[in-house]
């Protein structure tokens, strides 16, 4: 798999070689001269219910996200912070609903026109819930968002779910493909902005 870091490094290298072939180089600047890097922001906030294929689930997920890019760090962002929960209740004849709820710390946000992808670190589940042992191997968890525009179909989501033990751990800033509708509810998203 391509290492989207070293992909990135590879492009600006490129980038750079090319437009400073047959040009004499500039005298570097002081070092306390050089100028503080342009910062972005990116965020997506929101809650609503998704699709769930089998009768008797309701699952919900609210994000509350937020991610600040640099001209250095153009693609992941340089710091992360924000809440993200995910609820799934399920109700079967003849038995008591069970309700699951985990809260997530956000470590990632990334944006790219109405697609937003966040992870965080499961802090909190239901007590005596199937996430509790989640939170005690500090597992990641992703969810996907596409925030659709006026006429471009129903917006989605997609989650990553946990992996099990002994698998490799969620890496940070992944989650499946959007690929469930909403049902109920929105998202806000705020792309980041362009980096001087």
């Amino acid at each position: 798999m391509i290492n989207p870091w070293h992909r990135a490094a590879g492009v600006l290298l490129l980038a750079a070689a090319t437009v400073g072939a047959g040009v004499a180089p500039a005298a570097a600047a002081p070092a306390d001269d050089v100028p503080a890097a342009a910062t972005t922001t990116a965020s997506i906030k929101g809650w609503a219910r998704m699709y769930f294929p089998a009768p008797g689930n309701d699952v919900q997920v609210t994000v509350d996200a937020h991610g600040e890019y640099s001209a250095q760090s153009p693609a992941f962002p340089t710091r992360a912070w924000g809440s993200l929960r995910i609820y799934h209740a399920v109700e079967e004849p003849g038995k008591p609903q069970l309700v699951n709820w985990g809260e997530l710390e956000v470590d990632c946000l990334t944006t790219g026109g109405p697609t937003a992808t966040v992870t965080g670190i499961l802090v909190r589940a239901s007590p005596g819930g199937p996430w509790e042992d989640l939170v005690k191997r500090k597992v990641r968890m992703g969810v996907s968002f596409y925030v659709a525009g006026k006429g471009k179909g129903p917006s989605r989501i997609g989650l990553s779910g946990a992996t099990a033990p002994g698998q490799p751990p969620l890496t940070k800033c992944m989650a499946p493909a959007a690929d469930a509708p909403l049902t109920r509810g929105g998202y806000v998203l705020r792309d980041k902005g362009p980096l001087s």
